[in-house]
């Protein structure tokens, strides 16, 4: 019976101990790359019923287009009509000049009953070397591990240690120590190649490598979801949502297509989830379906139209984690809303179909929203305020630092800051007190939970995983100081949510700028949720 992952989340402690025992010696049969038993079973009724995916994916490879990865797409035509021509073509591709090791692992490993004696053992080699590289970021690593499951039953110890060394070293001993520190683990437009490797690990060696870090991919579909601008962008073969991006000019269509290749690949990895139910509603919409050269292959390999979502509508219009310090924010799930973000300690304005990315380090004054203060430390190590809100965020301390708290007529506590150094507050309604703060020498191990005396059920957050639910009236407002920022949209109980009639694209109009300014307001929320996970951590 499979496991929940909300019950991993809560039992990865336990997990942790059987580590000792995790064998990475690889005995599966092929395919063992990306098409278990019943992925693959899928796969071929889709072809048998004709679905809309399968007749877009035919008509390219029949056609004849010219596919971006042809390995990929003629190997998995193979595996699904057993078409033996196709095989033989991505056979001979991944023979020539190609270094690409990924692609070549896939054929090696799905096209291995065509493949000719000498074939295999010319493939094979070029396989052998390029696990020899060094090791790499995501894209690497998945790919050294597609190809030593692959090539396991060639290598003496059947993959062990490339596989050993890529679960313990490279993922746990690296990457989950920069989740578990705030810091960005890998870039965005990598998601992709990791739910790859989370795949073949689990279908090969029975290791979720989630378990390492339960609450970061907890979040990750709906962090992954809202990191979206509004508005679609109308290419000439369908229209893409466009992920989140920095750079200067036009969105770039392969980041779009394998931003949601991503999507697709976490709701086949964990499709019970409710956060994978709410990344499926978003997911299954025609228009959206990939049609291009690239994007045609990984939509038919993953989506799942019969698997039933929930809809995005119902998702809150904030999200908060204090664990990245990622935040985005929303007027309304429509396509014309005002959307904000910080993300990787960059703070994005999107209105009217222009991105508009604000300048870090400069100060602000405190900012009133509804019954919400935002106000920037004016030293990172002490401060004195004047708290006259339900709720008071204090941005551009140290990131998870612990700070003593003092509050007029009460006792002193101790908290800590989240990983994008702000300190969240919360007070009764009609509070004016004066606050002192500084930064504590010593590191504690634990943080105690202060409770305050201005009457029942009145308390200040420390540290911990709880959601701090705030209630009030609905003005967004950005602000920042010294790299550290906070958006917040003041927050109620959900409403219900109705769809709008489509509206135009981005298209040439979407472009990022560079701003001096230091704060920004946005047009007052339509619609008032809840920030799913505020908290002082």
């Amino acid at each position: 019976m499979r496991v929940p992952f909300a019950l991993l989340v809560a039992a990865a402690p336990v997990f942790a101990q059987t580590q000792a025992d995790e064998d990475y010696h690889v005995y599966t049969d092929p395919p063992r790359l990306l098409l278990n038993r019943q992925h693959l079973r899928l796969l071929r009724r889709e072809r048998e019923r004709q679905s809309m995916r399968w007749q877009q994916f035919d008509a390219l490879i029949s056609g004849g287009a010219p596919m971006p990865e042809p390995g990929l797409a003629w190997a998995l035509y193979y595996q699904v009509a057993h078409d033996e021509a196709a095989a033989r073509k991505a056979v001979e591709w991944a023979i020539g000049d190609t270094t690409d090791l990924r692609q070549m692992a896939l054929v090696f490993d799905w096209c291995g009953p065509v493949a000719t004696k000498a074939q295999s053992d010319r493939l094979a080699a070029k396989l052998e070397r390029g696990l020899a590289a060094p090791s790499g970021d995501v894209r690497r690593e998945s790919a050294r591990a597609l190809t030593a499951l692959a090539l396991a039953d060639r290598l003496p110890d059947h993959g062990e240690a490339v596989l050993r060394a890529v679960v313990q070293r490279w993922w746990r001993e690296s990457i989950v120590k920069r989740i578990n520190t705030g810091q960005p683990p890998f870039p965005r437009e990598q998601t992709y190649a990791l739910y790859e490797l989370l795949h073949a690990i689990r279908d090969n060696l029975k290791i979720d490598l989630r378990e390492s870090a339960p609450e970061y991919f907890k979040t990750l579909p709906v962090d992954h979801l809202t990191g979206h601008y509004p508005s679609p962008y109308q290419a000439s073969e369908n229209e893409y949502r466009v992920p989140i991006y920095l750079r200067d000019g036009e969105p770039d269509l392969t980041d779009a297509a394998m931003s949601r290749a991503a999507e697709l690949a976490m709701v086949a990895f964990d499709s019970n989830a409710p956060e994978s139910q709410y990344l499926q509603g978003w997911l299954m919409q025609d228009r959206f379906l990939m049609r291009g050269a690239l994007g045609a292959v990984y939509e038919f390999l993953w989506a799942n139209p019969y698997q039933p979502g929930l809809s995005y509508f119902q998702l809150p219009l904030v999200f908060h984690d204090g664990a990245t310090g990622h935040v985005f924010a929303r007027t309304s799930w429509d396509e014309n809303a005002t959307w904000i973000g910080y993300f990787d300690g960059h703070l994005q304005l999107f209105q009217e179909g222009r991105i508009q990315t604000l300048r870090a380090g400069a100060s602000t004054k405190p900012v009133r929203i509804g019954d919400a203060v935002l106000l920037s430390a004016r030293d990172k190590n002490a401060d004195r305020f004047n708290a006259d809100g339900e709720a008071v965020f204090v941005l551009g301390l140290t990131p998870r630092g612990r700070y003593d708290v003092e509050i007029d007529d009460e006792e002193l506590c101790e908290m800590e800051t989240d990983a994008g150094g702000t300190l969240v507050l919360a007070f009764p309604a009609g509070t004016d007190t004066g606050v002192r703060i500084k930064r504590k020498v010593r590191d504690a191990h634990t943080v105690p939970q202060a409770r305050g005396n201005r009457g029942s059920g009145n308390e200040i957050p420390a540290a911990s995983n709880r959601a701090l639910t705030l209630r009030f009236s609905s003005r967004p407002t950005v602000a920042c100081l010294d790299g550290s920022v906070l958006i917040l949209a003041l927050i109620t109980a959900p409403e219900s949510a109705s769809r709008s009639t489509p509206m135009t694209s981005i298209g040439a109009r979407i472009s990022a700028l560079s701003s001096s300014s230091s704060a920004s307001s946005a047009p007052t929320l339509s619609r008032i949720v809840n920030a799913r996970s505020i908290s002082a951590r």
